[in-house]
């Protein structure tokens, strides 16, 4: 059975007098694989542990009883740590609330300690082939600092809140590092794609590092990145909805609610949730409402963080809105709204879940918000209506809920009516799609996704390891295989980087090579570059090489008269958009020019100001990214070039595309800029992959220059397929 290491900020567990196990989200998913995983669980245990006697005889029953590893923290840990740069530094920002954030240098000090903390006990136990699945923003530094000791560990890491604008995430003075700290996992997940395509952004803009829609490639090292919104225990709920005590409850509260509308709203007291500004949507209410004897909202606001300033001062401010609330509109009969600032019993909470005729659910950002989830899942015996936060994550999937913005107070008001007058057969219809999705997708369809997408990321120790300089080793049997495929990229790979592109023309050098591959009857060379047909064929058509334009649209062998295209049904309806989009760009760069081709559209600006040009160049991209998420194109930014290009066409489809056709022993692909590394992920038993220039890559090797490249295969070819070290410059 394979092992996962969980890794948490905080052990569901509760210490008192005994060790209890304590319940929530993550609690109840990783228990619904249990049967599948051997499951150990690493985190702080809450509250502080003085005596060592008593820490060892905790640490063995957690140990014994639960699988579960403690991380002791001192209370100074815990309010630098914890309290200081997790929850007053990270938490404001990545749910918008900048002005609530506070930043001291000590916080983040405390904060890399307590990571290599959780990095130390958890190499400690880790085997290879364990999982690492690392949760939330307490917690980013861990995968880099794991990956530094053994980059074989497969790490997955989930973030549970949003992740924010770029424009937001760059206000955090530690930006950098967190970055880079979470994309040493090989998978990172987010509840909606909105989260995914910010933190993108953020990479782009803040590391200068380029990414796919589902993987970004940093330090020699793969991270995929993905959605899996997360769902709740759908059987717990059903199974308590029936149970005796919930039903007690509910008989209950129909009493003392009878013949009154409830609207229910349950959350922990946090200022993101936006009570403030539900009470004066409630307040807006109750002032146009004729029957205020017949309506009651219901708020549980559970305790949370309580150490921090900023809640202290919420609490104070709600509880002061709800007594001039109450005192405003009470009657004789009624009072408006109830208000308990304390958890409440789970069978309690079903039958509220279960009463309510109304849930009002409107954070002003929230990851996902599983209230939402939990209210539909316990509507049973009669069919409520969910009013949610178009800034929750559980929009993104419940779009039969009443969809509002928090901060129009009169929507939410206006919304509140609409939802108490709507006929049983609207109820119906609006619930019950919403009930089967959730009912379908629960936390253990969450967790299972993602440990599935995770174990499918191979971990190979020579593509973990960090690409080094081509060596005679590697390429000398590749070399004496019997049959041979060279796919080479021509701008910046056989030929140097021209600002004016017909300025590569093949000069003498370049031509001496492609006469020594022509001579190699074992070899079959393919030219494969982003340029169009007619320089290809203008520059190439006289050698035996299949030339392969526009990264894989066009291709054409030595012996056809025409050209062909690998996929003749790839979508190309987006290029007038994209036009305009670069048009806009040259007016304001100038030097830079747009080159459309058929399968494609490229922003030129190699005789731009160098400085100038790839400013505006990591503008458009960034603006790109955000506006083109719909559609199905690849953004590549090269050398020079920003070049937009249709999903469905890549260098690696291309390659695969020839691969199946023809059998080859040995397959070397060469290629110079993110266009390339498609290339460098073909599934070949025998692939060498080389990345010329000192950038990142996925490649193994590495050769500095296109010339040293070029010398390197010429001295191959010469001494019959006998090498030597490349005479590096």
């Amino acid at each position: 059975m394979q092992r996962i290491i969980n890794i948490s900020n905080r052990l569901p567990v509760s210490i008192g007098k005994n060790i209890t196990k304590s319940s929530g989200g993550l609690v109840s998913a990783l228990e619904g694989i249990e049967n599948q995983y051997d499951l150990h669980w690493i985190g702080w245990p809450g509250g502080v542990i003085a005596n060592n006697l008593q820490r060892e005889q905790f640490d063995r029953n957690l140990l014994q009883d639960y699988k579960y590893i403690p991380i002791h923290l001192s209370k100074k840990e815990i309010d630098d740590y914890y309290n200081g740069f997790a929850n007053s530094s990270l938490w404001p920002l990545l749910h918008y609330m900048s002005t609530y954030t506070n930043h001291e240098k000590k916080w983040y000090e405390t904060y890399k300690t307590v990571n290599r903390r959780f990095a130390e006990k958890t190499l400690e136990i880790a085997r290879n082939q364990d999982i690492i699945w690392i949760h939330d923003y307490h917690l980013m530094l861990l995968p880099q600092l794991l990956k530094q000791e053994n980059h074989l560990l497969k790490i997955g890491f989930f973030l549970h809140t949003p992740f924010p604008s770029y424009e937001v995430f760059r206000c955090h003075p530690n930006r950098e590092e967190l970055l880079q700290g979470v994309l040493n996992a090989n998978l990172i997940g987010f509840h909606t794609f909105n989260y995914l395509r910010h933190f993108r952004s953020a990479v782009l803009r803040l590391l200068s590092i380029e990414s796919e829609m589902n993987r970004i490639v940093y330090d020699n090292h793969q991270t995929y990145i993905d959605v899996f919104p997360i769902g709740i225990d759908s059987g717990k709920f059903k199974n308590e909805i029936k149970s005796e005590s919930c039903r007690k409850y509910l008989r209950e509260f129909q009493e003392n609610y009878k013949n009154k509308n409830v609207v229910l709203s349950v959350e922990r007291l946090d200022y993101t949730k936006g009570i403030p500004r539900r009470l004066d949507a409630i307040q807006l209410f109750l002032s146009k409402c004729r029957q205020k004897d017949r309506i009651v909202f219901i708020f549980i606001c559970v305790p949370s963080r309580g150490e921090v300033p900023e809640y202290q001062d919420l609490i104070n401010n709600v509880e002061q809105r709800v007594g001039e609330i109450n005192g405003k509109y009470s009657t004789i009969k009624n009072v408006p709204i109830h208000f308990l600032h304390k958890p409440v019993d789970f069978s309690q909470l079903c039958a509220l879940y279960a009463l309510a005729d109304v849930a009002l659910v409107t954070p002003l950002i929230d990851g996902m918000n599983l209230v939402a989830k939990e209210y539909i899942a316990c509507q049973t015996d009669k069919n409520g209506v969910l009013i949610l936060s178009e800034f929750a994550g559980a929009a993104q999937e419940l779009f039969n809920a009443f969809i509002v913005n928090p901060y129009d107070i009169e929507q939410v008001a206006n919304t509140i009516k609409k939802a108490l007058n709507l006929s049983e057969k609207q109820k119906i219809a609006l619930i019950e799609p919403m009930k089967t999705r959730v009912l379908k997708y629960d936390s253990s369809y969450w967790a299972r996704s993602f440990l599935d997408k995770l174990n499918q990321q191979e971990i190979n120790p020579e593509n973990s390891a960090p690409t080094r300089d081509v060596d005679i080793g590697a390429i000398k049997p590749f070399l004496k295989a019997n049959k041979i495929a060279l796919f080479l990229d021509y701008d910046g790979t056989l030929c140097e980087i021209k600002n004016k592109p017909d300025d590569a023309f093949p000069h003498d050098d370049i031509k001496e090579v492609f006469a020594l591959l022509e001579k190699q009857p074992n070899i079959d060379t393919y030219i494969i570059s982003g340029r169009k047909r007619e320089d290809m064929q203008h520059w190439f058509s006289r050698y035996k090489f299949t030339l392969i334009a526009e990264h894989g649209f066009y291709h054409k062998s030595f012996h056809a008269s025409q050209w062909k295209m690998i996929d003749p049904k790839a979508d190309l309806s987006w290029k007038k958009q994209i036009i305009n989009i670069f048009e806009h760009f040259t007016g304001s760069t100038p030097g830079s020019s747009v080159e459309e081709k058929t399968s494609s559209v490229v922003w030129h600006y190699r005789r731009s100001d160098p400085e100038f040009g790839a400013w505006k160049a990591n503008q458009l991209v960034g603006e790109l990214y955000e506006m083109l998420s719909n559609l199905p194109v690849e953004i590549h930014h090269g050398k020079k070039i920003v070049e937009i290009s249709s999903t469905q066409i890549n260098k690696g489809l291309a390659v695969e595309h020839f691969l199946q056709q023809q059998h080859y022993d040995a397959v070397l692909c060469a290629g110079d800029d993110e266009t390339d590394e498609s290339m460098f992920r073909v599934n070949h038993k025998e692939l060498i992959t080389i990345k010329i220039g000192e950038e990142e890559s996925l490649a193994r090797y590495k050769i500095k220059t296109p010339k040293v490249f070029r010398d390197y295969l010429k001295r191959a070819l010469q001494k019959n397929l006998s090498l030597e070290n490349p005479a590096h410059e």
